[in-house]
């Protein structure tokens, strides 16, 4: 593995070999859930949580050890305040409690901005086998497993009174952040300016509006991860309302 500050020769490109292993792999991770939660019991599932909660970490902590240690690591960018290292704290501890209630936000906020960082992922020279390169991919794949594991195996599930909890902690922590980057001159949740390297915020406009595309973009996305169960939910009022009239029949 690559730990040098300043790689040559190994710089990532987006859906080459090493990026569609991993795609394939957090694909087949997740797939694999289905069928598990027929066969893993509790031990199983324990064992999984832990394993995960363990790699997560290790990870997560190997990352800010090597941003220290080749001097990159900056008050103003490296506190874990971005949405992804957020939702890494929070999957570790999901896994280590399996508390239902951080359990919505995991979900909601994790999974769907851990799948667009992973699809679109950007680590710039950092390519396969660097250090970054396997941290973005084991911590973005990690949060997407958790969500979807507490969802599939455990079978917890939001509803739209958490989806709107969420939706109002998130408007609320983005206003706090909105204040730090003011005090300390950083750019957490990227709402001060733009990112120095290619991302969808390029699509959503000039500062300040795309800070509102943004907001829009975050409850669109909340909404879509919600749908699958709200469809579920329609199918079951349904067909309960078939059975009820043909039992008066």
């Amino acid at each position: 593995m690559d730990f040098s500050a300043h790689p040559e020769g190994i710089e990532f490109r987006m859906f080459g070999p090493p990026h569609l292993v991993v795609l394939g792999l957090v694909l087949a991770i997740n797939l694999a859930l289905v069928p598990l939660r027929h066969v893993l019991g509790e031990g199983g599932r324990r064992a999984f949580r832990l394993g995960l909660a363990g790699l997560m970490g290790v990870t997560f902590l190997a990352h800010a050890v090597w941003r220290m240690r080749v001097g990159f690591w900056d008050v103003r960018s490296d506190l874990p305040l971005h949405l992804c290292d957020l939702t890494t704290l929070l999957s570790i501890a999901l896994l280590l409690s399996r508390s239902r209630w951080l359990y919505d936000f995991v979900y909601f906020l994790g999974v769907g901005g851990a799948i667009q960082a992973l699809v679109t992922s950007n680590v710039g020279i950092y390519g396969f086998p660097h250090l970054y390169f396997v941290s973005s991919m084991v911590l973005h794949g990690g949060i997407i497993t958790t969500g979807l594991y507490f969802t599939v195996v455990e079978g917890f599930r939001p509803t739209w009174r958490t989806l709107a909890r969420v939706a109002a902690y998130m408007f609320a922590y983005t206003v706090v952040i909105f204040g730090l980057n003011l005090l300390i001159g950083s750019n957490y949740l990227f709402i001060g300016h733009r990112p120095e390297f290619p991302s969808i915020i390029d699509e959503l406009g000039p500062w300040p509006w795309y800070v509102l595309s943004l907001v829009g973009v975050g409850l669109a996305s909340l909404v879509i991860l919600y749908l699958p169960f709200a469809l579920k939910d329609w199918r079951s009022q349904a067909r309960g309302g078939q059975e009820a009239q043909l039992s008066q029949k």
